[in-house]
């Protein structure tokens, strides 16, 4: 019998593969450009090199195929409490934290720290989103750790080590430390004033005053950190807790992981549920004001959010961007079908806008020191939050029809767009839903002179475009019409539109704010992606937003 010979394989894209993702990413180097301009920019670069290679990807590829396993128990019955990761996820976390994405910025002192360290992160989210989590801790716990100056002083040099060491041991045996929170419990969800865990004083030490926790968390991720930010009820109200998984004498914290979430996406992170069995924890800040003093780790966390989202808008609309100059149909590529052209390019927009967005927040916090910087992070973290995260799934789902059925499978793409399809809810999700960053927003409006604040930073471009002035002429109305819980979300969304507007004037050519401005705030656009108006430069703004 002879066999068949199988068929030749034609017209199919290529991984991509082997490119730079800063390099390649004009948008976010302009930005970086107007922000700061005297940003060393070599870190960034080695940053994006590495991160295209081929190894990495496979990398990225294996530590979400091979997902985190629980050991309740050594074989022998004892409590051991651990969680075993693939190589492959040590390998990327190594990666994140030699490039100082976790907590260096706090320590290293350079100029535009916080901005170059946020422009990694988002590089980074590119290759792999999920090993960030406990990244994105490590940088956010530290100002709120300030507020137990003997913890802080102890282990803040290991926070910013670029040494990643995995594995629980005693502190003073490893050259780097990494820390999560834990704040949500199954009664109260969001409303952690519901929270039921117990800490009862015990004495105090050189560490301050020390608890005995006992309790759980519905949703404590990275449990193998080596310490916790967590909420727990002391005899005054609500209050924050130090909590390591290995004590000052070497012995395991009583920290029962029950099990791992089986999650839609983020797979190669472990989030866990755990209960406290009359666990050690020592006081941070003030007792009773827990909410306020673990939120100065959450807002830096919204932070990574947007940041990942928009790192994940780019990720996916380069595979949009690849596969369409590879794929021909109706006899020429896919990218010089005008409806197709329409489509990527308003994905572009979409990403490009996000970027500036994302990194102006980071700007601020960079510049946090100076108050109208301040005001402008305490502002824009809620409105960032809120719309870049609710924009992903979106921006996603599109781009992945621009792959069709190999987009949607698994191995499309070494499996990538179907890995960020399941990513994009969880930004939205995490760290404070749509609906508690629009009334966050309504609480920072009454916190600090928010007109002053929005038309200061609008100021450089009146006068730039029209569609764009009529809507800086109605922000006092609008702040004053929609800052109510009703139009909250609609408040959110008009001020990232304009925030976005103005970024992209001061930051891109003409052809791509003029595109944006028209669509976003002259209403010349449709209710999907791909319903640019005819004046749009869909040519120009391809060609700048190729990988």
């Amino acid at each position: 019998m002879v066999m068949a010979v199988t068929h030749e394989v034609s017209n199919q894209s290529e991984p991509l593969v082997g490119h730079d993702l800063f390099e390649g990413n004009q948008g976010l180097r302009d930005v970086l450009r107007l922000l700061a301009p005297q940003l060393d920019l070599a870190p960034l670069q080695a940053l994006g090199r590495q991160l295209g290679q081929a190894d990495m990807q496979t990398h990225a590829r294996l530590a979400n195929c091979h997902r985190p396993v629980l050991h309740s128990h050594d074989p022998q019955g004892r409590r051991i409490d651990q969680v075993e990761f693939h190589p492959s996820y040590h390998a990327l976390m190594g990666a994140a934290v030699g490039a100082g994405l976790h907590g260096s910025a706090w320590q290293e002192g350079r100029a535009g720290a916080h901005l170059s360290r946020a422009a990694g992160f988002m590089m980074f989210t590119e290759l792999e989103p999920s090993v960030l989590c406990p990244i994105s801790m490590t940088y956010a716990v530290q100002p709120a750790l300030t507020g137990n100056r003997a913890i802080y002083s102890a282990c803040a040099d290991k926070l910013a080590s670029r040494v990643y060491e995995p594995g629980l041991r005693p502190w003073p045996l490893k050259a780097g430390l990494t820390m999560g929170m834990g704040m949500t419990e199954k009664q109260g969800g969001s409303d952690v004033r519901a929270n039921t865990s117990l800490a009862q004083i015990e004495g105090s030490d050189a560490w301050g005053q020390r608890y005995r926790v006992t309790g759980h968390k519905w949703f404590f991720s990275a449990p193998m950190c080596d310490a916790f930010l967590i909420l727990a009820q002391t005899a005054s109200g609500l209050s924050c807790l130090f909590l390591p998984r290995v004590l000052p004498d070497g012995t395991l914290n009583t920290v029962h992981i029950e099990r791992l979430k089986d999650k839609l996406g983020n797979q190669a992170n472990a989030s866990s549920e755990v209960e406290f069995d009359q666990a050690q924890a020592w006081l941070v800040g003030p007792e009773g004001r827990g909410i306020s003093q673990i939120l100065e780790m959450g807002t830096l966390t919204r932070l990574d959010c947007a940041l990942g989202t928009s790192g994940l808008m780019r990720a996916s609309l380069s595979l949009a961007l690849h596969h369409a100059r590879q794929r021909a149909v109706f006899g020429k590529p896919l990218i010089e079908q005008p409806l197709m052209k329409n489509v990527l390019a308003d994905l572009a927009l979409e990403s490009e806008a996000a970027t500036a967005l994302a990194l102006r927040l980071a700007h601020a916090v960079d510049q946090r020191a100076q108050s109208h910087e301040a005001d402008l992070a305490r502002l824009l973290t809620p409105i960032a939050k809120f719309w870049i995260c609710k924009r992903g799934s979106a921006f996603a789902q599109e781009a992945m029809e621009c792959l069709g059925g190999n987009g949607y499978v698994e191995a499309g793409g070494q499996g990538l767009m179907a890995r960020i399809y399941r990513e994009m809810p969880l930004n939205s999700i995490w760290e404070g839903a749509g609906n508690i960053m629009a009334l966050d927003l309504l609480r920072g409006l009454r916190q600090c002179n928010a007109l002053e604040c929005l038309q200061r930073e609008l100021a450089p471009v009146r006068g730039c475009n029209i569609a764009l002035d009529r809507a800086i002429e109605r922000l006092p109305a609008v702040l004053q019409e929609w800052a109510n819980p009703v139009q909250a979300r609609r408040l959110a969304q008009e001020l990232a539109l304009l925030m976005q507007a103005a970024l992209l004037v001061r930051a891109s050519p003409p052809a791509i704010a003029q595109a944006f401005c028209d669509a976003r705030r002259g209403g010349d656009w449709g209710q999907t992606f791909g319903t640019l108006g005819p004046r749009a430069d869909v040519q120009a703004i391809l060609a700048r937003a190729m990988p």
